[in-house]
């Protein structure tokens, strides 16, 4: 969400799109925070949804897990949390580091949630209702300011199979790839 973007980034003075394009917030210079300028919110079939993600465990084995079977977002992301929305940190960074158990599934996932675009997310799939995704909420801001897509970098390190900057990475707008976040200053020189 815009304003979690923004506490993030220390109140930084710039625009912010949320929630894969979902909602978008503009800098206001006088108040020194963000107006929500959009902010959709999608109905979301909870109980289909329910018995999908328990379908995926069962096929899958991720049976056991803490907490909720899923995480119902207010704007109508869902998260198939796989250890469950209680899970402990330490089980979360330790289940599935390279994403290899994720991905091995992630055809299945999608297919089995067509009316999301499905991420594979911290040790879970994060799905943000279609047609949401990074390159829709980009194209969709530079459209309404008449900026065009050779005219923006887009930096990003979760551009892989899956990841929520992958959509960017595969569209027409200029992109850099962060693998590891101590390299920004070099991978950013070529802007400056």
């Amino acid at each position: 969400m815009c304003m979690r973007i923004f506490g993030q980034m220390g109140q930084y003075p710039i625009d912010v799109l949320g929630n894969y394009g979902m909602q978008y917030a503009e800098y206001n210079p006088e108040t020194k925070t963000l107006d929500i300028r959009e902010d959709n919110v999608l109905p979301c079939d909870k109980e289909s949804i329910e018995k999908r993600v328990t379908m995926l465990r069962e096929k899958y084995g991720f049976t056991e897990y803490k907490g909720d079977n899923v995480e119902f977002h207010s704007s109508g992301c869902v998260t198939f949390p796989i250890l469950g929305t209680k899970a402990d940190i330490k089980d979360k960074l330790t289940f599935d580091p390279d994403r290899k158990k994720r991905r091995a599934i992630y055809e299945d996932v999608k297919a089995t949630f067509p009316e999301f675009t499905v991420f594979v997310g911290g040790s879970s799939f994060d799905m943000a209702p279609a047609p949401y995704n990074k390159a829709y909420a980009l194209a969709k801001y530079c459209e309404e300011r008449g900026i065009a897509h050779d005219e923006v970098v887009y930096v990003g390190d979760d551009y892989g199979p899956g990841g929520n900057d992958e959509s960017v990475y595969l569209a027409d707008f200029g992109y850099l790839t962060i693998d590891d976040y101590r390299d920004f200053p070099e991978v950013v020189k070529v802007l400056l």
